[in-house]
């Protein structure tokens, strides 16, 4: 009776020192409006690079990882309850998110990526000129290079049909970058709102309807979450479907233009770190992204109707489904 009470009393106060330690290690809170594949890879890249940075989950910081599935209240929900957790900083992985972050604190450091326009979120005025307890990484995609490359490779096409989500305050800001570069190309935007990713596949046939020539949806978050239906909708008429984000190649565009989102999650963690290891959020410029890259899917391509020239074929990035000859062995 008397070991099983010192047992009892052991368990309890390893038990009360492993509280006490996972109370006091440095604890970030990370967030994400939902589960686009893009800010998936993030997530990853940011939580890889803060144990490269040699940060040990559970020893050296302790990370709280959510996410809303899409649910801006509880975007907002997740970002009070981590102030009321008192962590020591938060993560804001989209628009919506930064902008709950922003809304429920003004002191405990804040790190975004994956966020398109950081001013429009009320982050800042400048790279420079921010908020004193915010810095991250800006995923400004690249519209206008995106739009300039359907042109090369279709330019014959003239009506673009588009898919965006009003909620979301980036998308609104794309879709206005696409239309003003879109009428210098002597281009027409063709838009369909949506309110939710159950209206993308119903709406994507929409687009149909108004006898577009190509289809090059808006990148957000809850587009991009739904990508695939796209793809359905696109294949199933023949049209040419470019994606605004690398990874859509792999759902079903037959090519896209954009960034390295695991660069981009990598990042945020470096930026995260120099916070961690005490420096200023306000002293750290923001970032941005610069190497735009290009992803071709030659399966999609075909499906599509379409064929790229061996000219951009060889600068392309990554070409899915391209086949490689084997190397033949040297003869003696």
């Amino acid at each position: 009776m008397k070991k099983a009470g010192i047992l009892l009393l052991s368990l309890l106060m390893l038990s009360s020192y492993c509280q006490k330690k996972d109370k006091d290690l440095y604890t970030i809170g990370i967030f994400q409006v939902n589960d686009a594949p893009t800010l998936n890879l993030v997530r990853k890249a940011f939580i890889e690079t803060l144990k490269d940075k040699g940060l040990r989950e559970g020893e050296d910081v302790r990370l709280i990882t959510k996410n809303a599935y899409g649910d801006i209240p509880e975007v907002q929900r997740i970002a009070q309850e981590f102030v009321d957790n008192q962590v020591d900083m938060i993560v804001a992985l989209s628009t919506p998110c930064l902008q709950s972050a922003l809304h429920v604190t003004s002191e405990i450091p804040v790190v975004f990526s994956s966020v398109a326009n950081p001013y429009l979120a009320g982050a800042g005025k400048s790279a420079e000129d921010h908020l004193k307890n915010v810095t991250g990484v800006s995923s400004r995609g690249p519209i206008k290079e995106t739009l300039n490359f359907i042109k090369k490779v279709l330019p014959k096409a003239r009506r673009v049909g588009t898919l965006w989500t009003p909620s979301e305050l980036n998308s609104k800001y794309y879709l206005e970058l696409a239309q003003k570069k879109a009428e210098a190309l002597n281009l027409e935007i063709l838009d369909v709102p949506i309110a939710n990713s159950s209206q993308v596949l119903l709406f994507a046939q929409r687009l149909i309807n108004k006898k577009v020539d190509v289809i090059f949806p808006i990148s957000d978050n809850t587009i991009n979450a739904s990508f695939e239906a796209i793809s359905r909708v696109a294949e199933e008429n023949n049209l040419p479907l470019f994606g605004g984000f690398l990874l859509s190649t792999q759902l079903g565009a037959c090519a896209a233009l954009g960034w390295d989102f695991y660069e981009m999650g990598t990042k945020a963690g470096q930026l995260a770190w120099r916070v961690k290891e005490g420096e200023n959020p306000g002293d750290i410029p923001f970032q941005y992204m610069h190497d735009v890259r290009l992803h071709i899917n030659l399966k999609a391509a075909e499906k599509q109707g379409i064929q790229f020239s061996s000219e951009i074929l060889d600068k392309a990035d990554k070409v899915i489904g391209r086949e490689t000859k084997p190397v033949k062995d040297t003869p003696e």
